[in-house]
């Protein structure tokens, strides 16, 4: 491993910029063995959990037009993923109803919004992506989480 990329990283973690870590992401791909890349993004959830809790106690909502706060909410968003790909619907659709309150994008908002009706009603990560979700348009909009729909998706929408 690369001394740069190990103080570049500490450096980041000590400072609890998750921003900067999710700049380095690629270096840390070429870079470390699975057991560090996993431990590495361990900490990444780490710190936007603490930040998570920060912004609650606060009784604020993230902006995503500020550094930390958008990589803080993309790093909870592939969290809440994780948990709707592992199977874990309950837990997915809490961590997506969180993000849904917690962001100043109305966007995003109504976004995560329909991913925790979808894990609610039982849907699996699959059927969301493959009967609700506009892969190409998503894409195409650069953004972080599925944030285009297909027809199908408006009856659930009309649920929230």
């Amino acid at each position: 491993m690369s001394v740069s990329l190990k103080e570049r990283v500490l450096k980041a973690q000590s400072e609890g910029d998750i921003a900067s870590l999710y700049v380095l992401e690629q270096e840390a791909h070429d870079t470390f063995d699975e057991t560090t890349l996993s431990g590495y993004y361990a900490n990444i959830l780490d710190l936007a959990l603490e930040r998570l809790t920060e912004t609650l106690e606060a009784a604020r909502t993230m902006n995503m037009n500020e550094v930390q706060d958008f990589a803080t909410v993309r790093a909870l968003y592939e969290y809440a993923v994780e948990h709707y790909s592992a199977g874990q619907k309950d837990d997915a659709a809490a961590l997506f109803e969180v993000l849904a309150g917690i962001s100043d994008d109305e966007k995003f908002s109504k976004a995560t919004a329909l991913h925790m009706s979808a894990a609610r009603e039982g849907m699996s990560l699959d059927d969301f992506i493959n009967k609700m979700a506009d892969i190409d348009a998503t894409q195409a909009a650069g953004t972080f989480y599925i944030s285009a729909f297909q027809e199908s998706a408006q009856a659930l929408l009309e649920k929230i």
